[in-house]
């Protein structure tokens, strides 16, 4: 059942006032920064991928307006545990549902940033290991 708009409110307000994965992953399998052009948000994303292929550390770095850094906590949270298969399944429509779509439809780019900095992280570590033959 979708959340209400002020369980939404509540939901976003609690990820950016008491984030859980700020920082960044020591030993990291890698790290990815990006941002959104149309406002000031920026997103550092790092990660530890464990030798069975799972994300088993997630963190977020940057700074932004509320929706970007709360939703780049809820990324960071819900990506811990999963495969780099898993993240790049995951897509910027359930994320948005996730976040409160009402809440966050009137900026959708703000609501995905850190989603889309993640895939293309995830993304660039599957290449190199390739062409690493691993």
């Amino acid at each position: 059942m979708p959340m209400s708009r002020q369980e939404a409110v509540e939901f976003l307000l609690e990820h950016y006032q008491n984030p859980q994965h700020r920082g960044q992953v020591e030993h990291a399998s890698f790290v990815k920064s990006g941002g959104n052009p149309g406002c000031s948000d920026v997103v550092e994303m790092s990660a530890h991928i464990s030798e069975d292929g799972h994300l088993d550390e997630v963190a977020f770095d940057g700074q932004g307006c509320t929706i970007s850094m709360a939703a780049a906590d809820y990324v960071a949270e819900i990506a811990a545990g999963k495969t780099l298969e898993e993240i790049e399944a995951m897509t910027a429509e359930e994320l948005m549902d996730d976040l409160g779509r009402e809440v966050v439809m009137t900026r959708p780019t703000c609501a995905t940033t850190a989603l889309t900095i993640l895939k293309q992280a995830v993304h660039e570590y599957r290449m190199q290991q390739q062409a690493q033959g691993q």
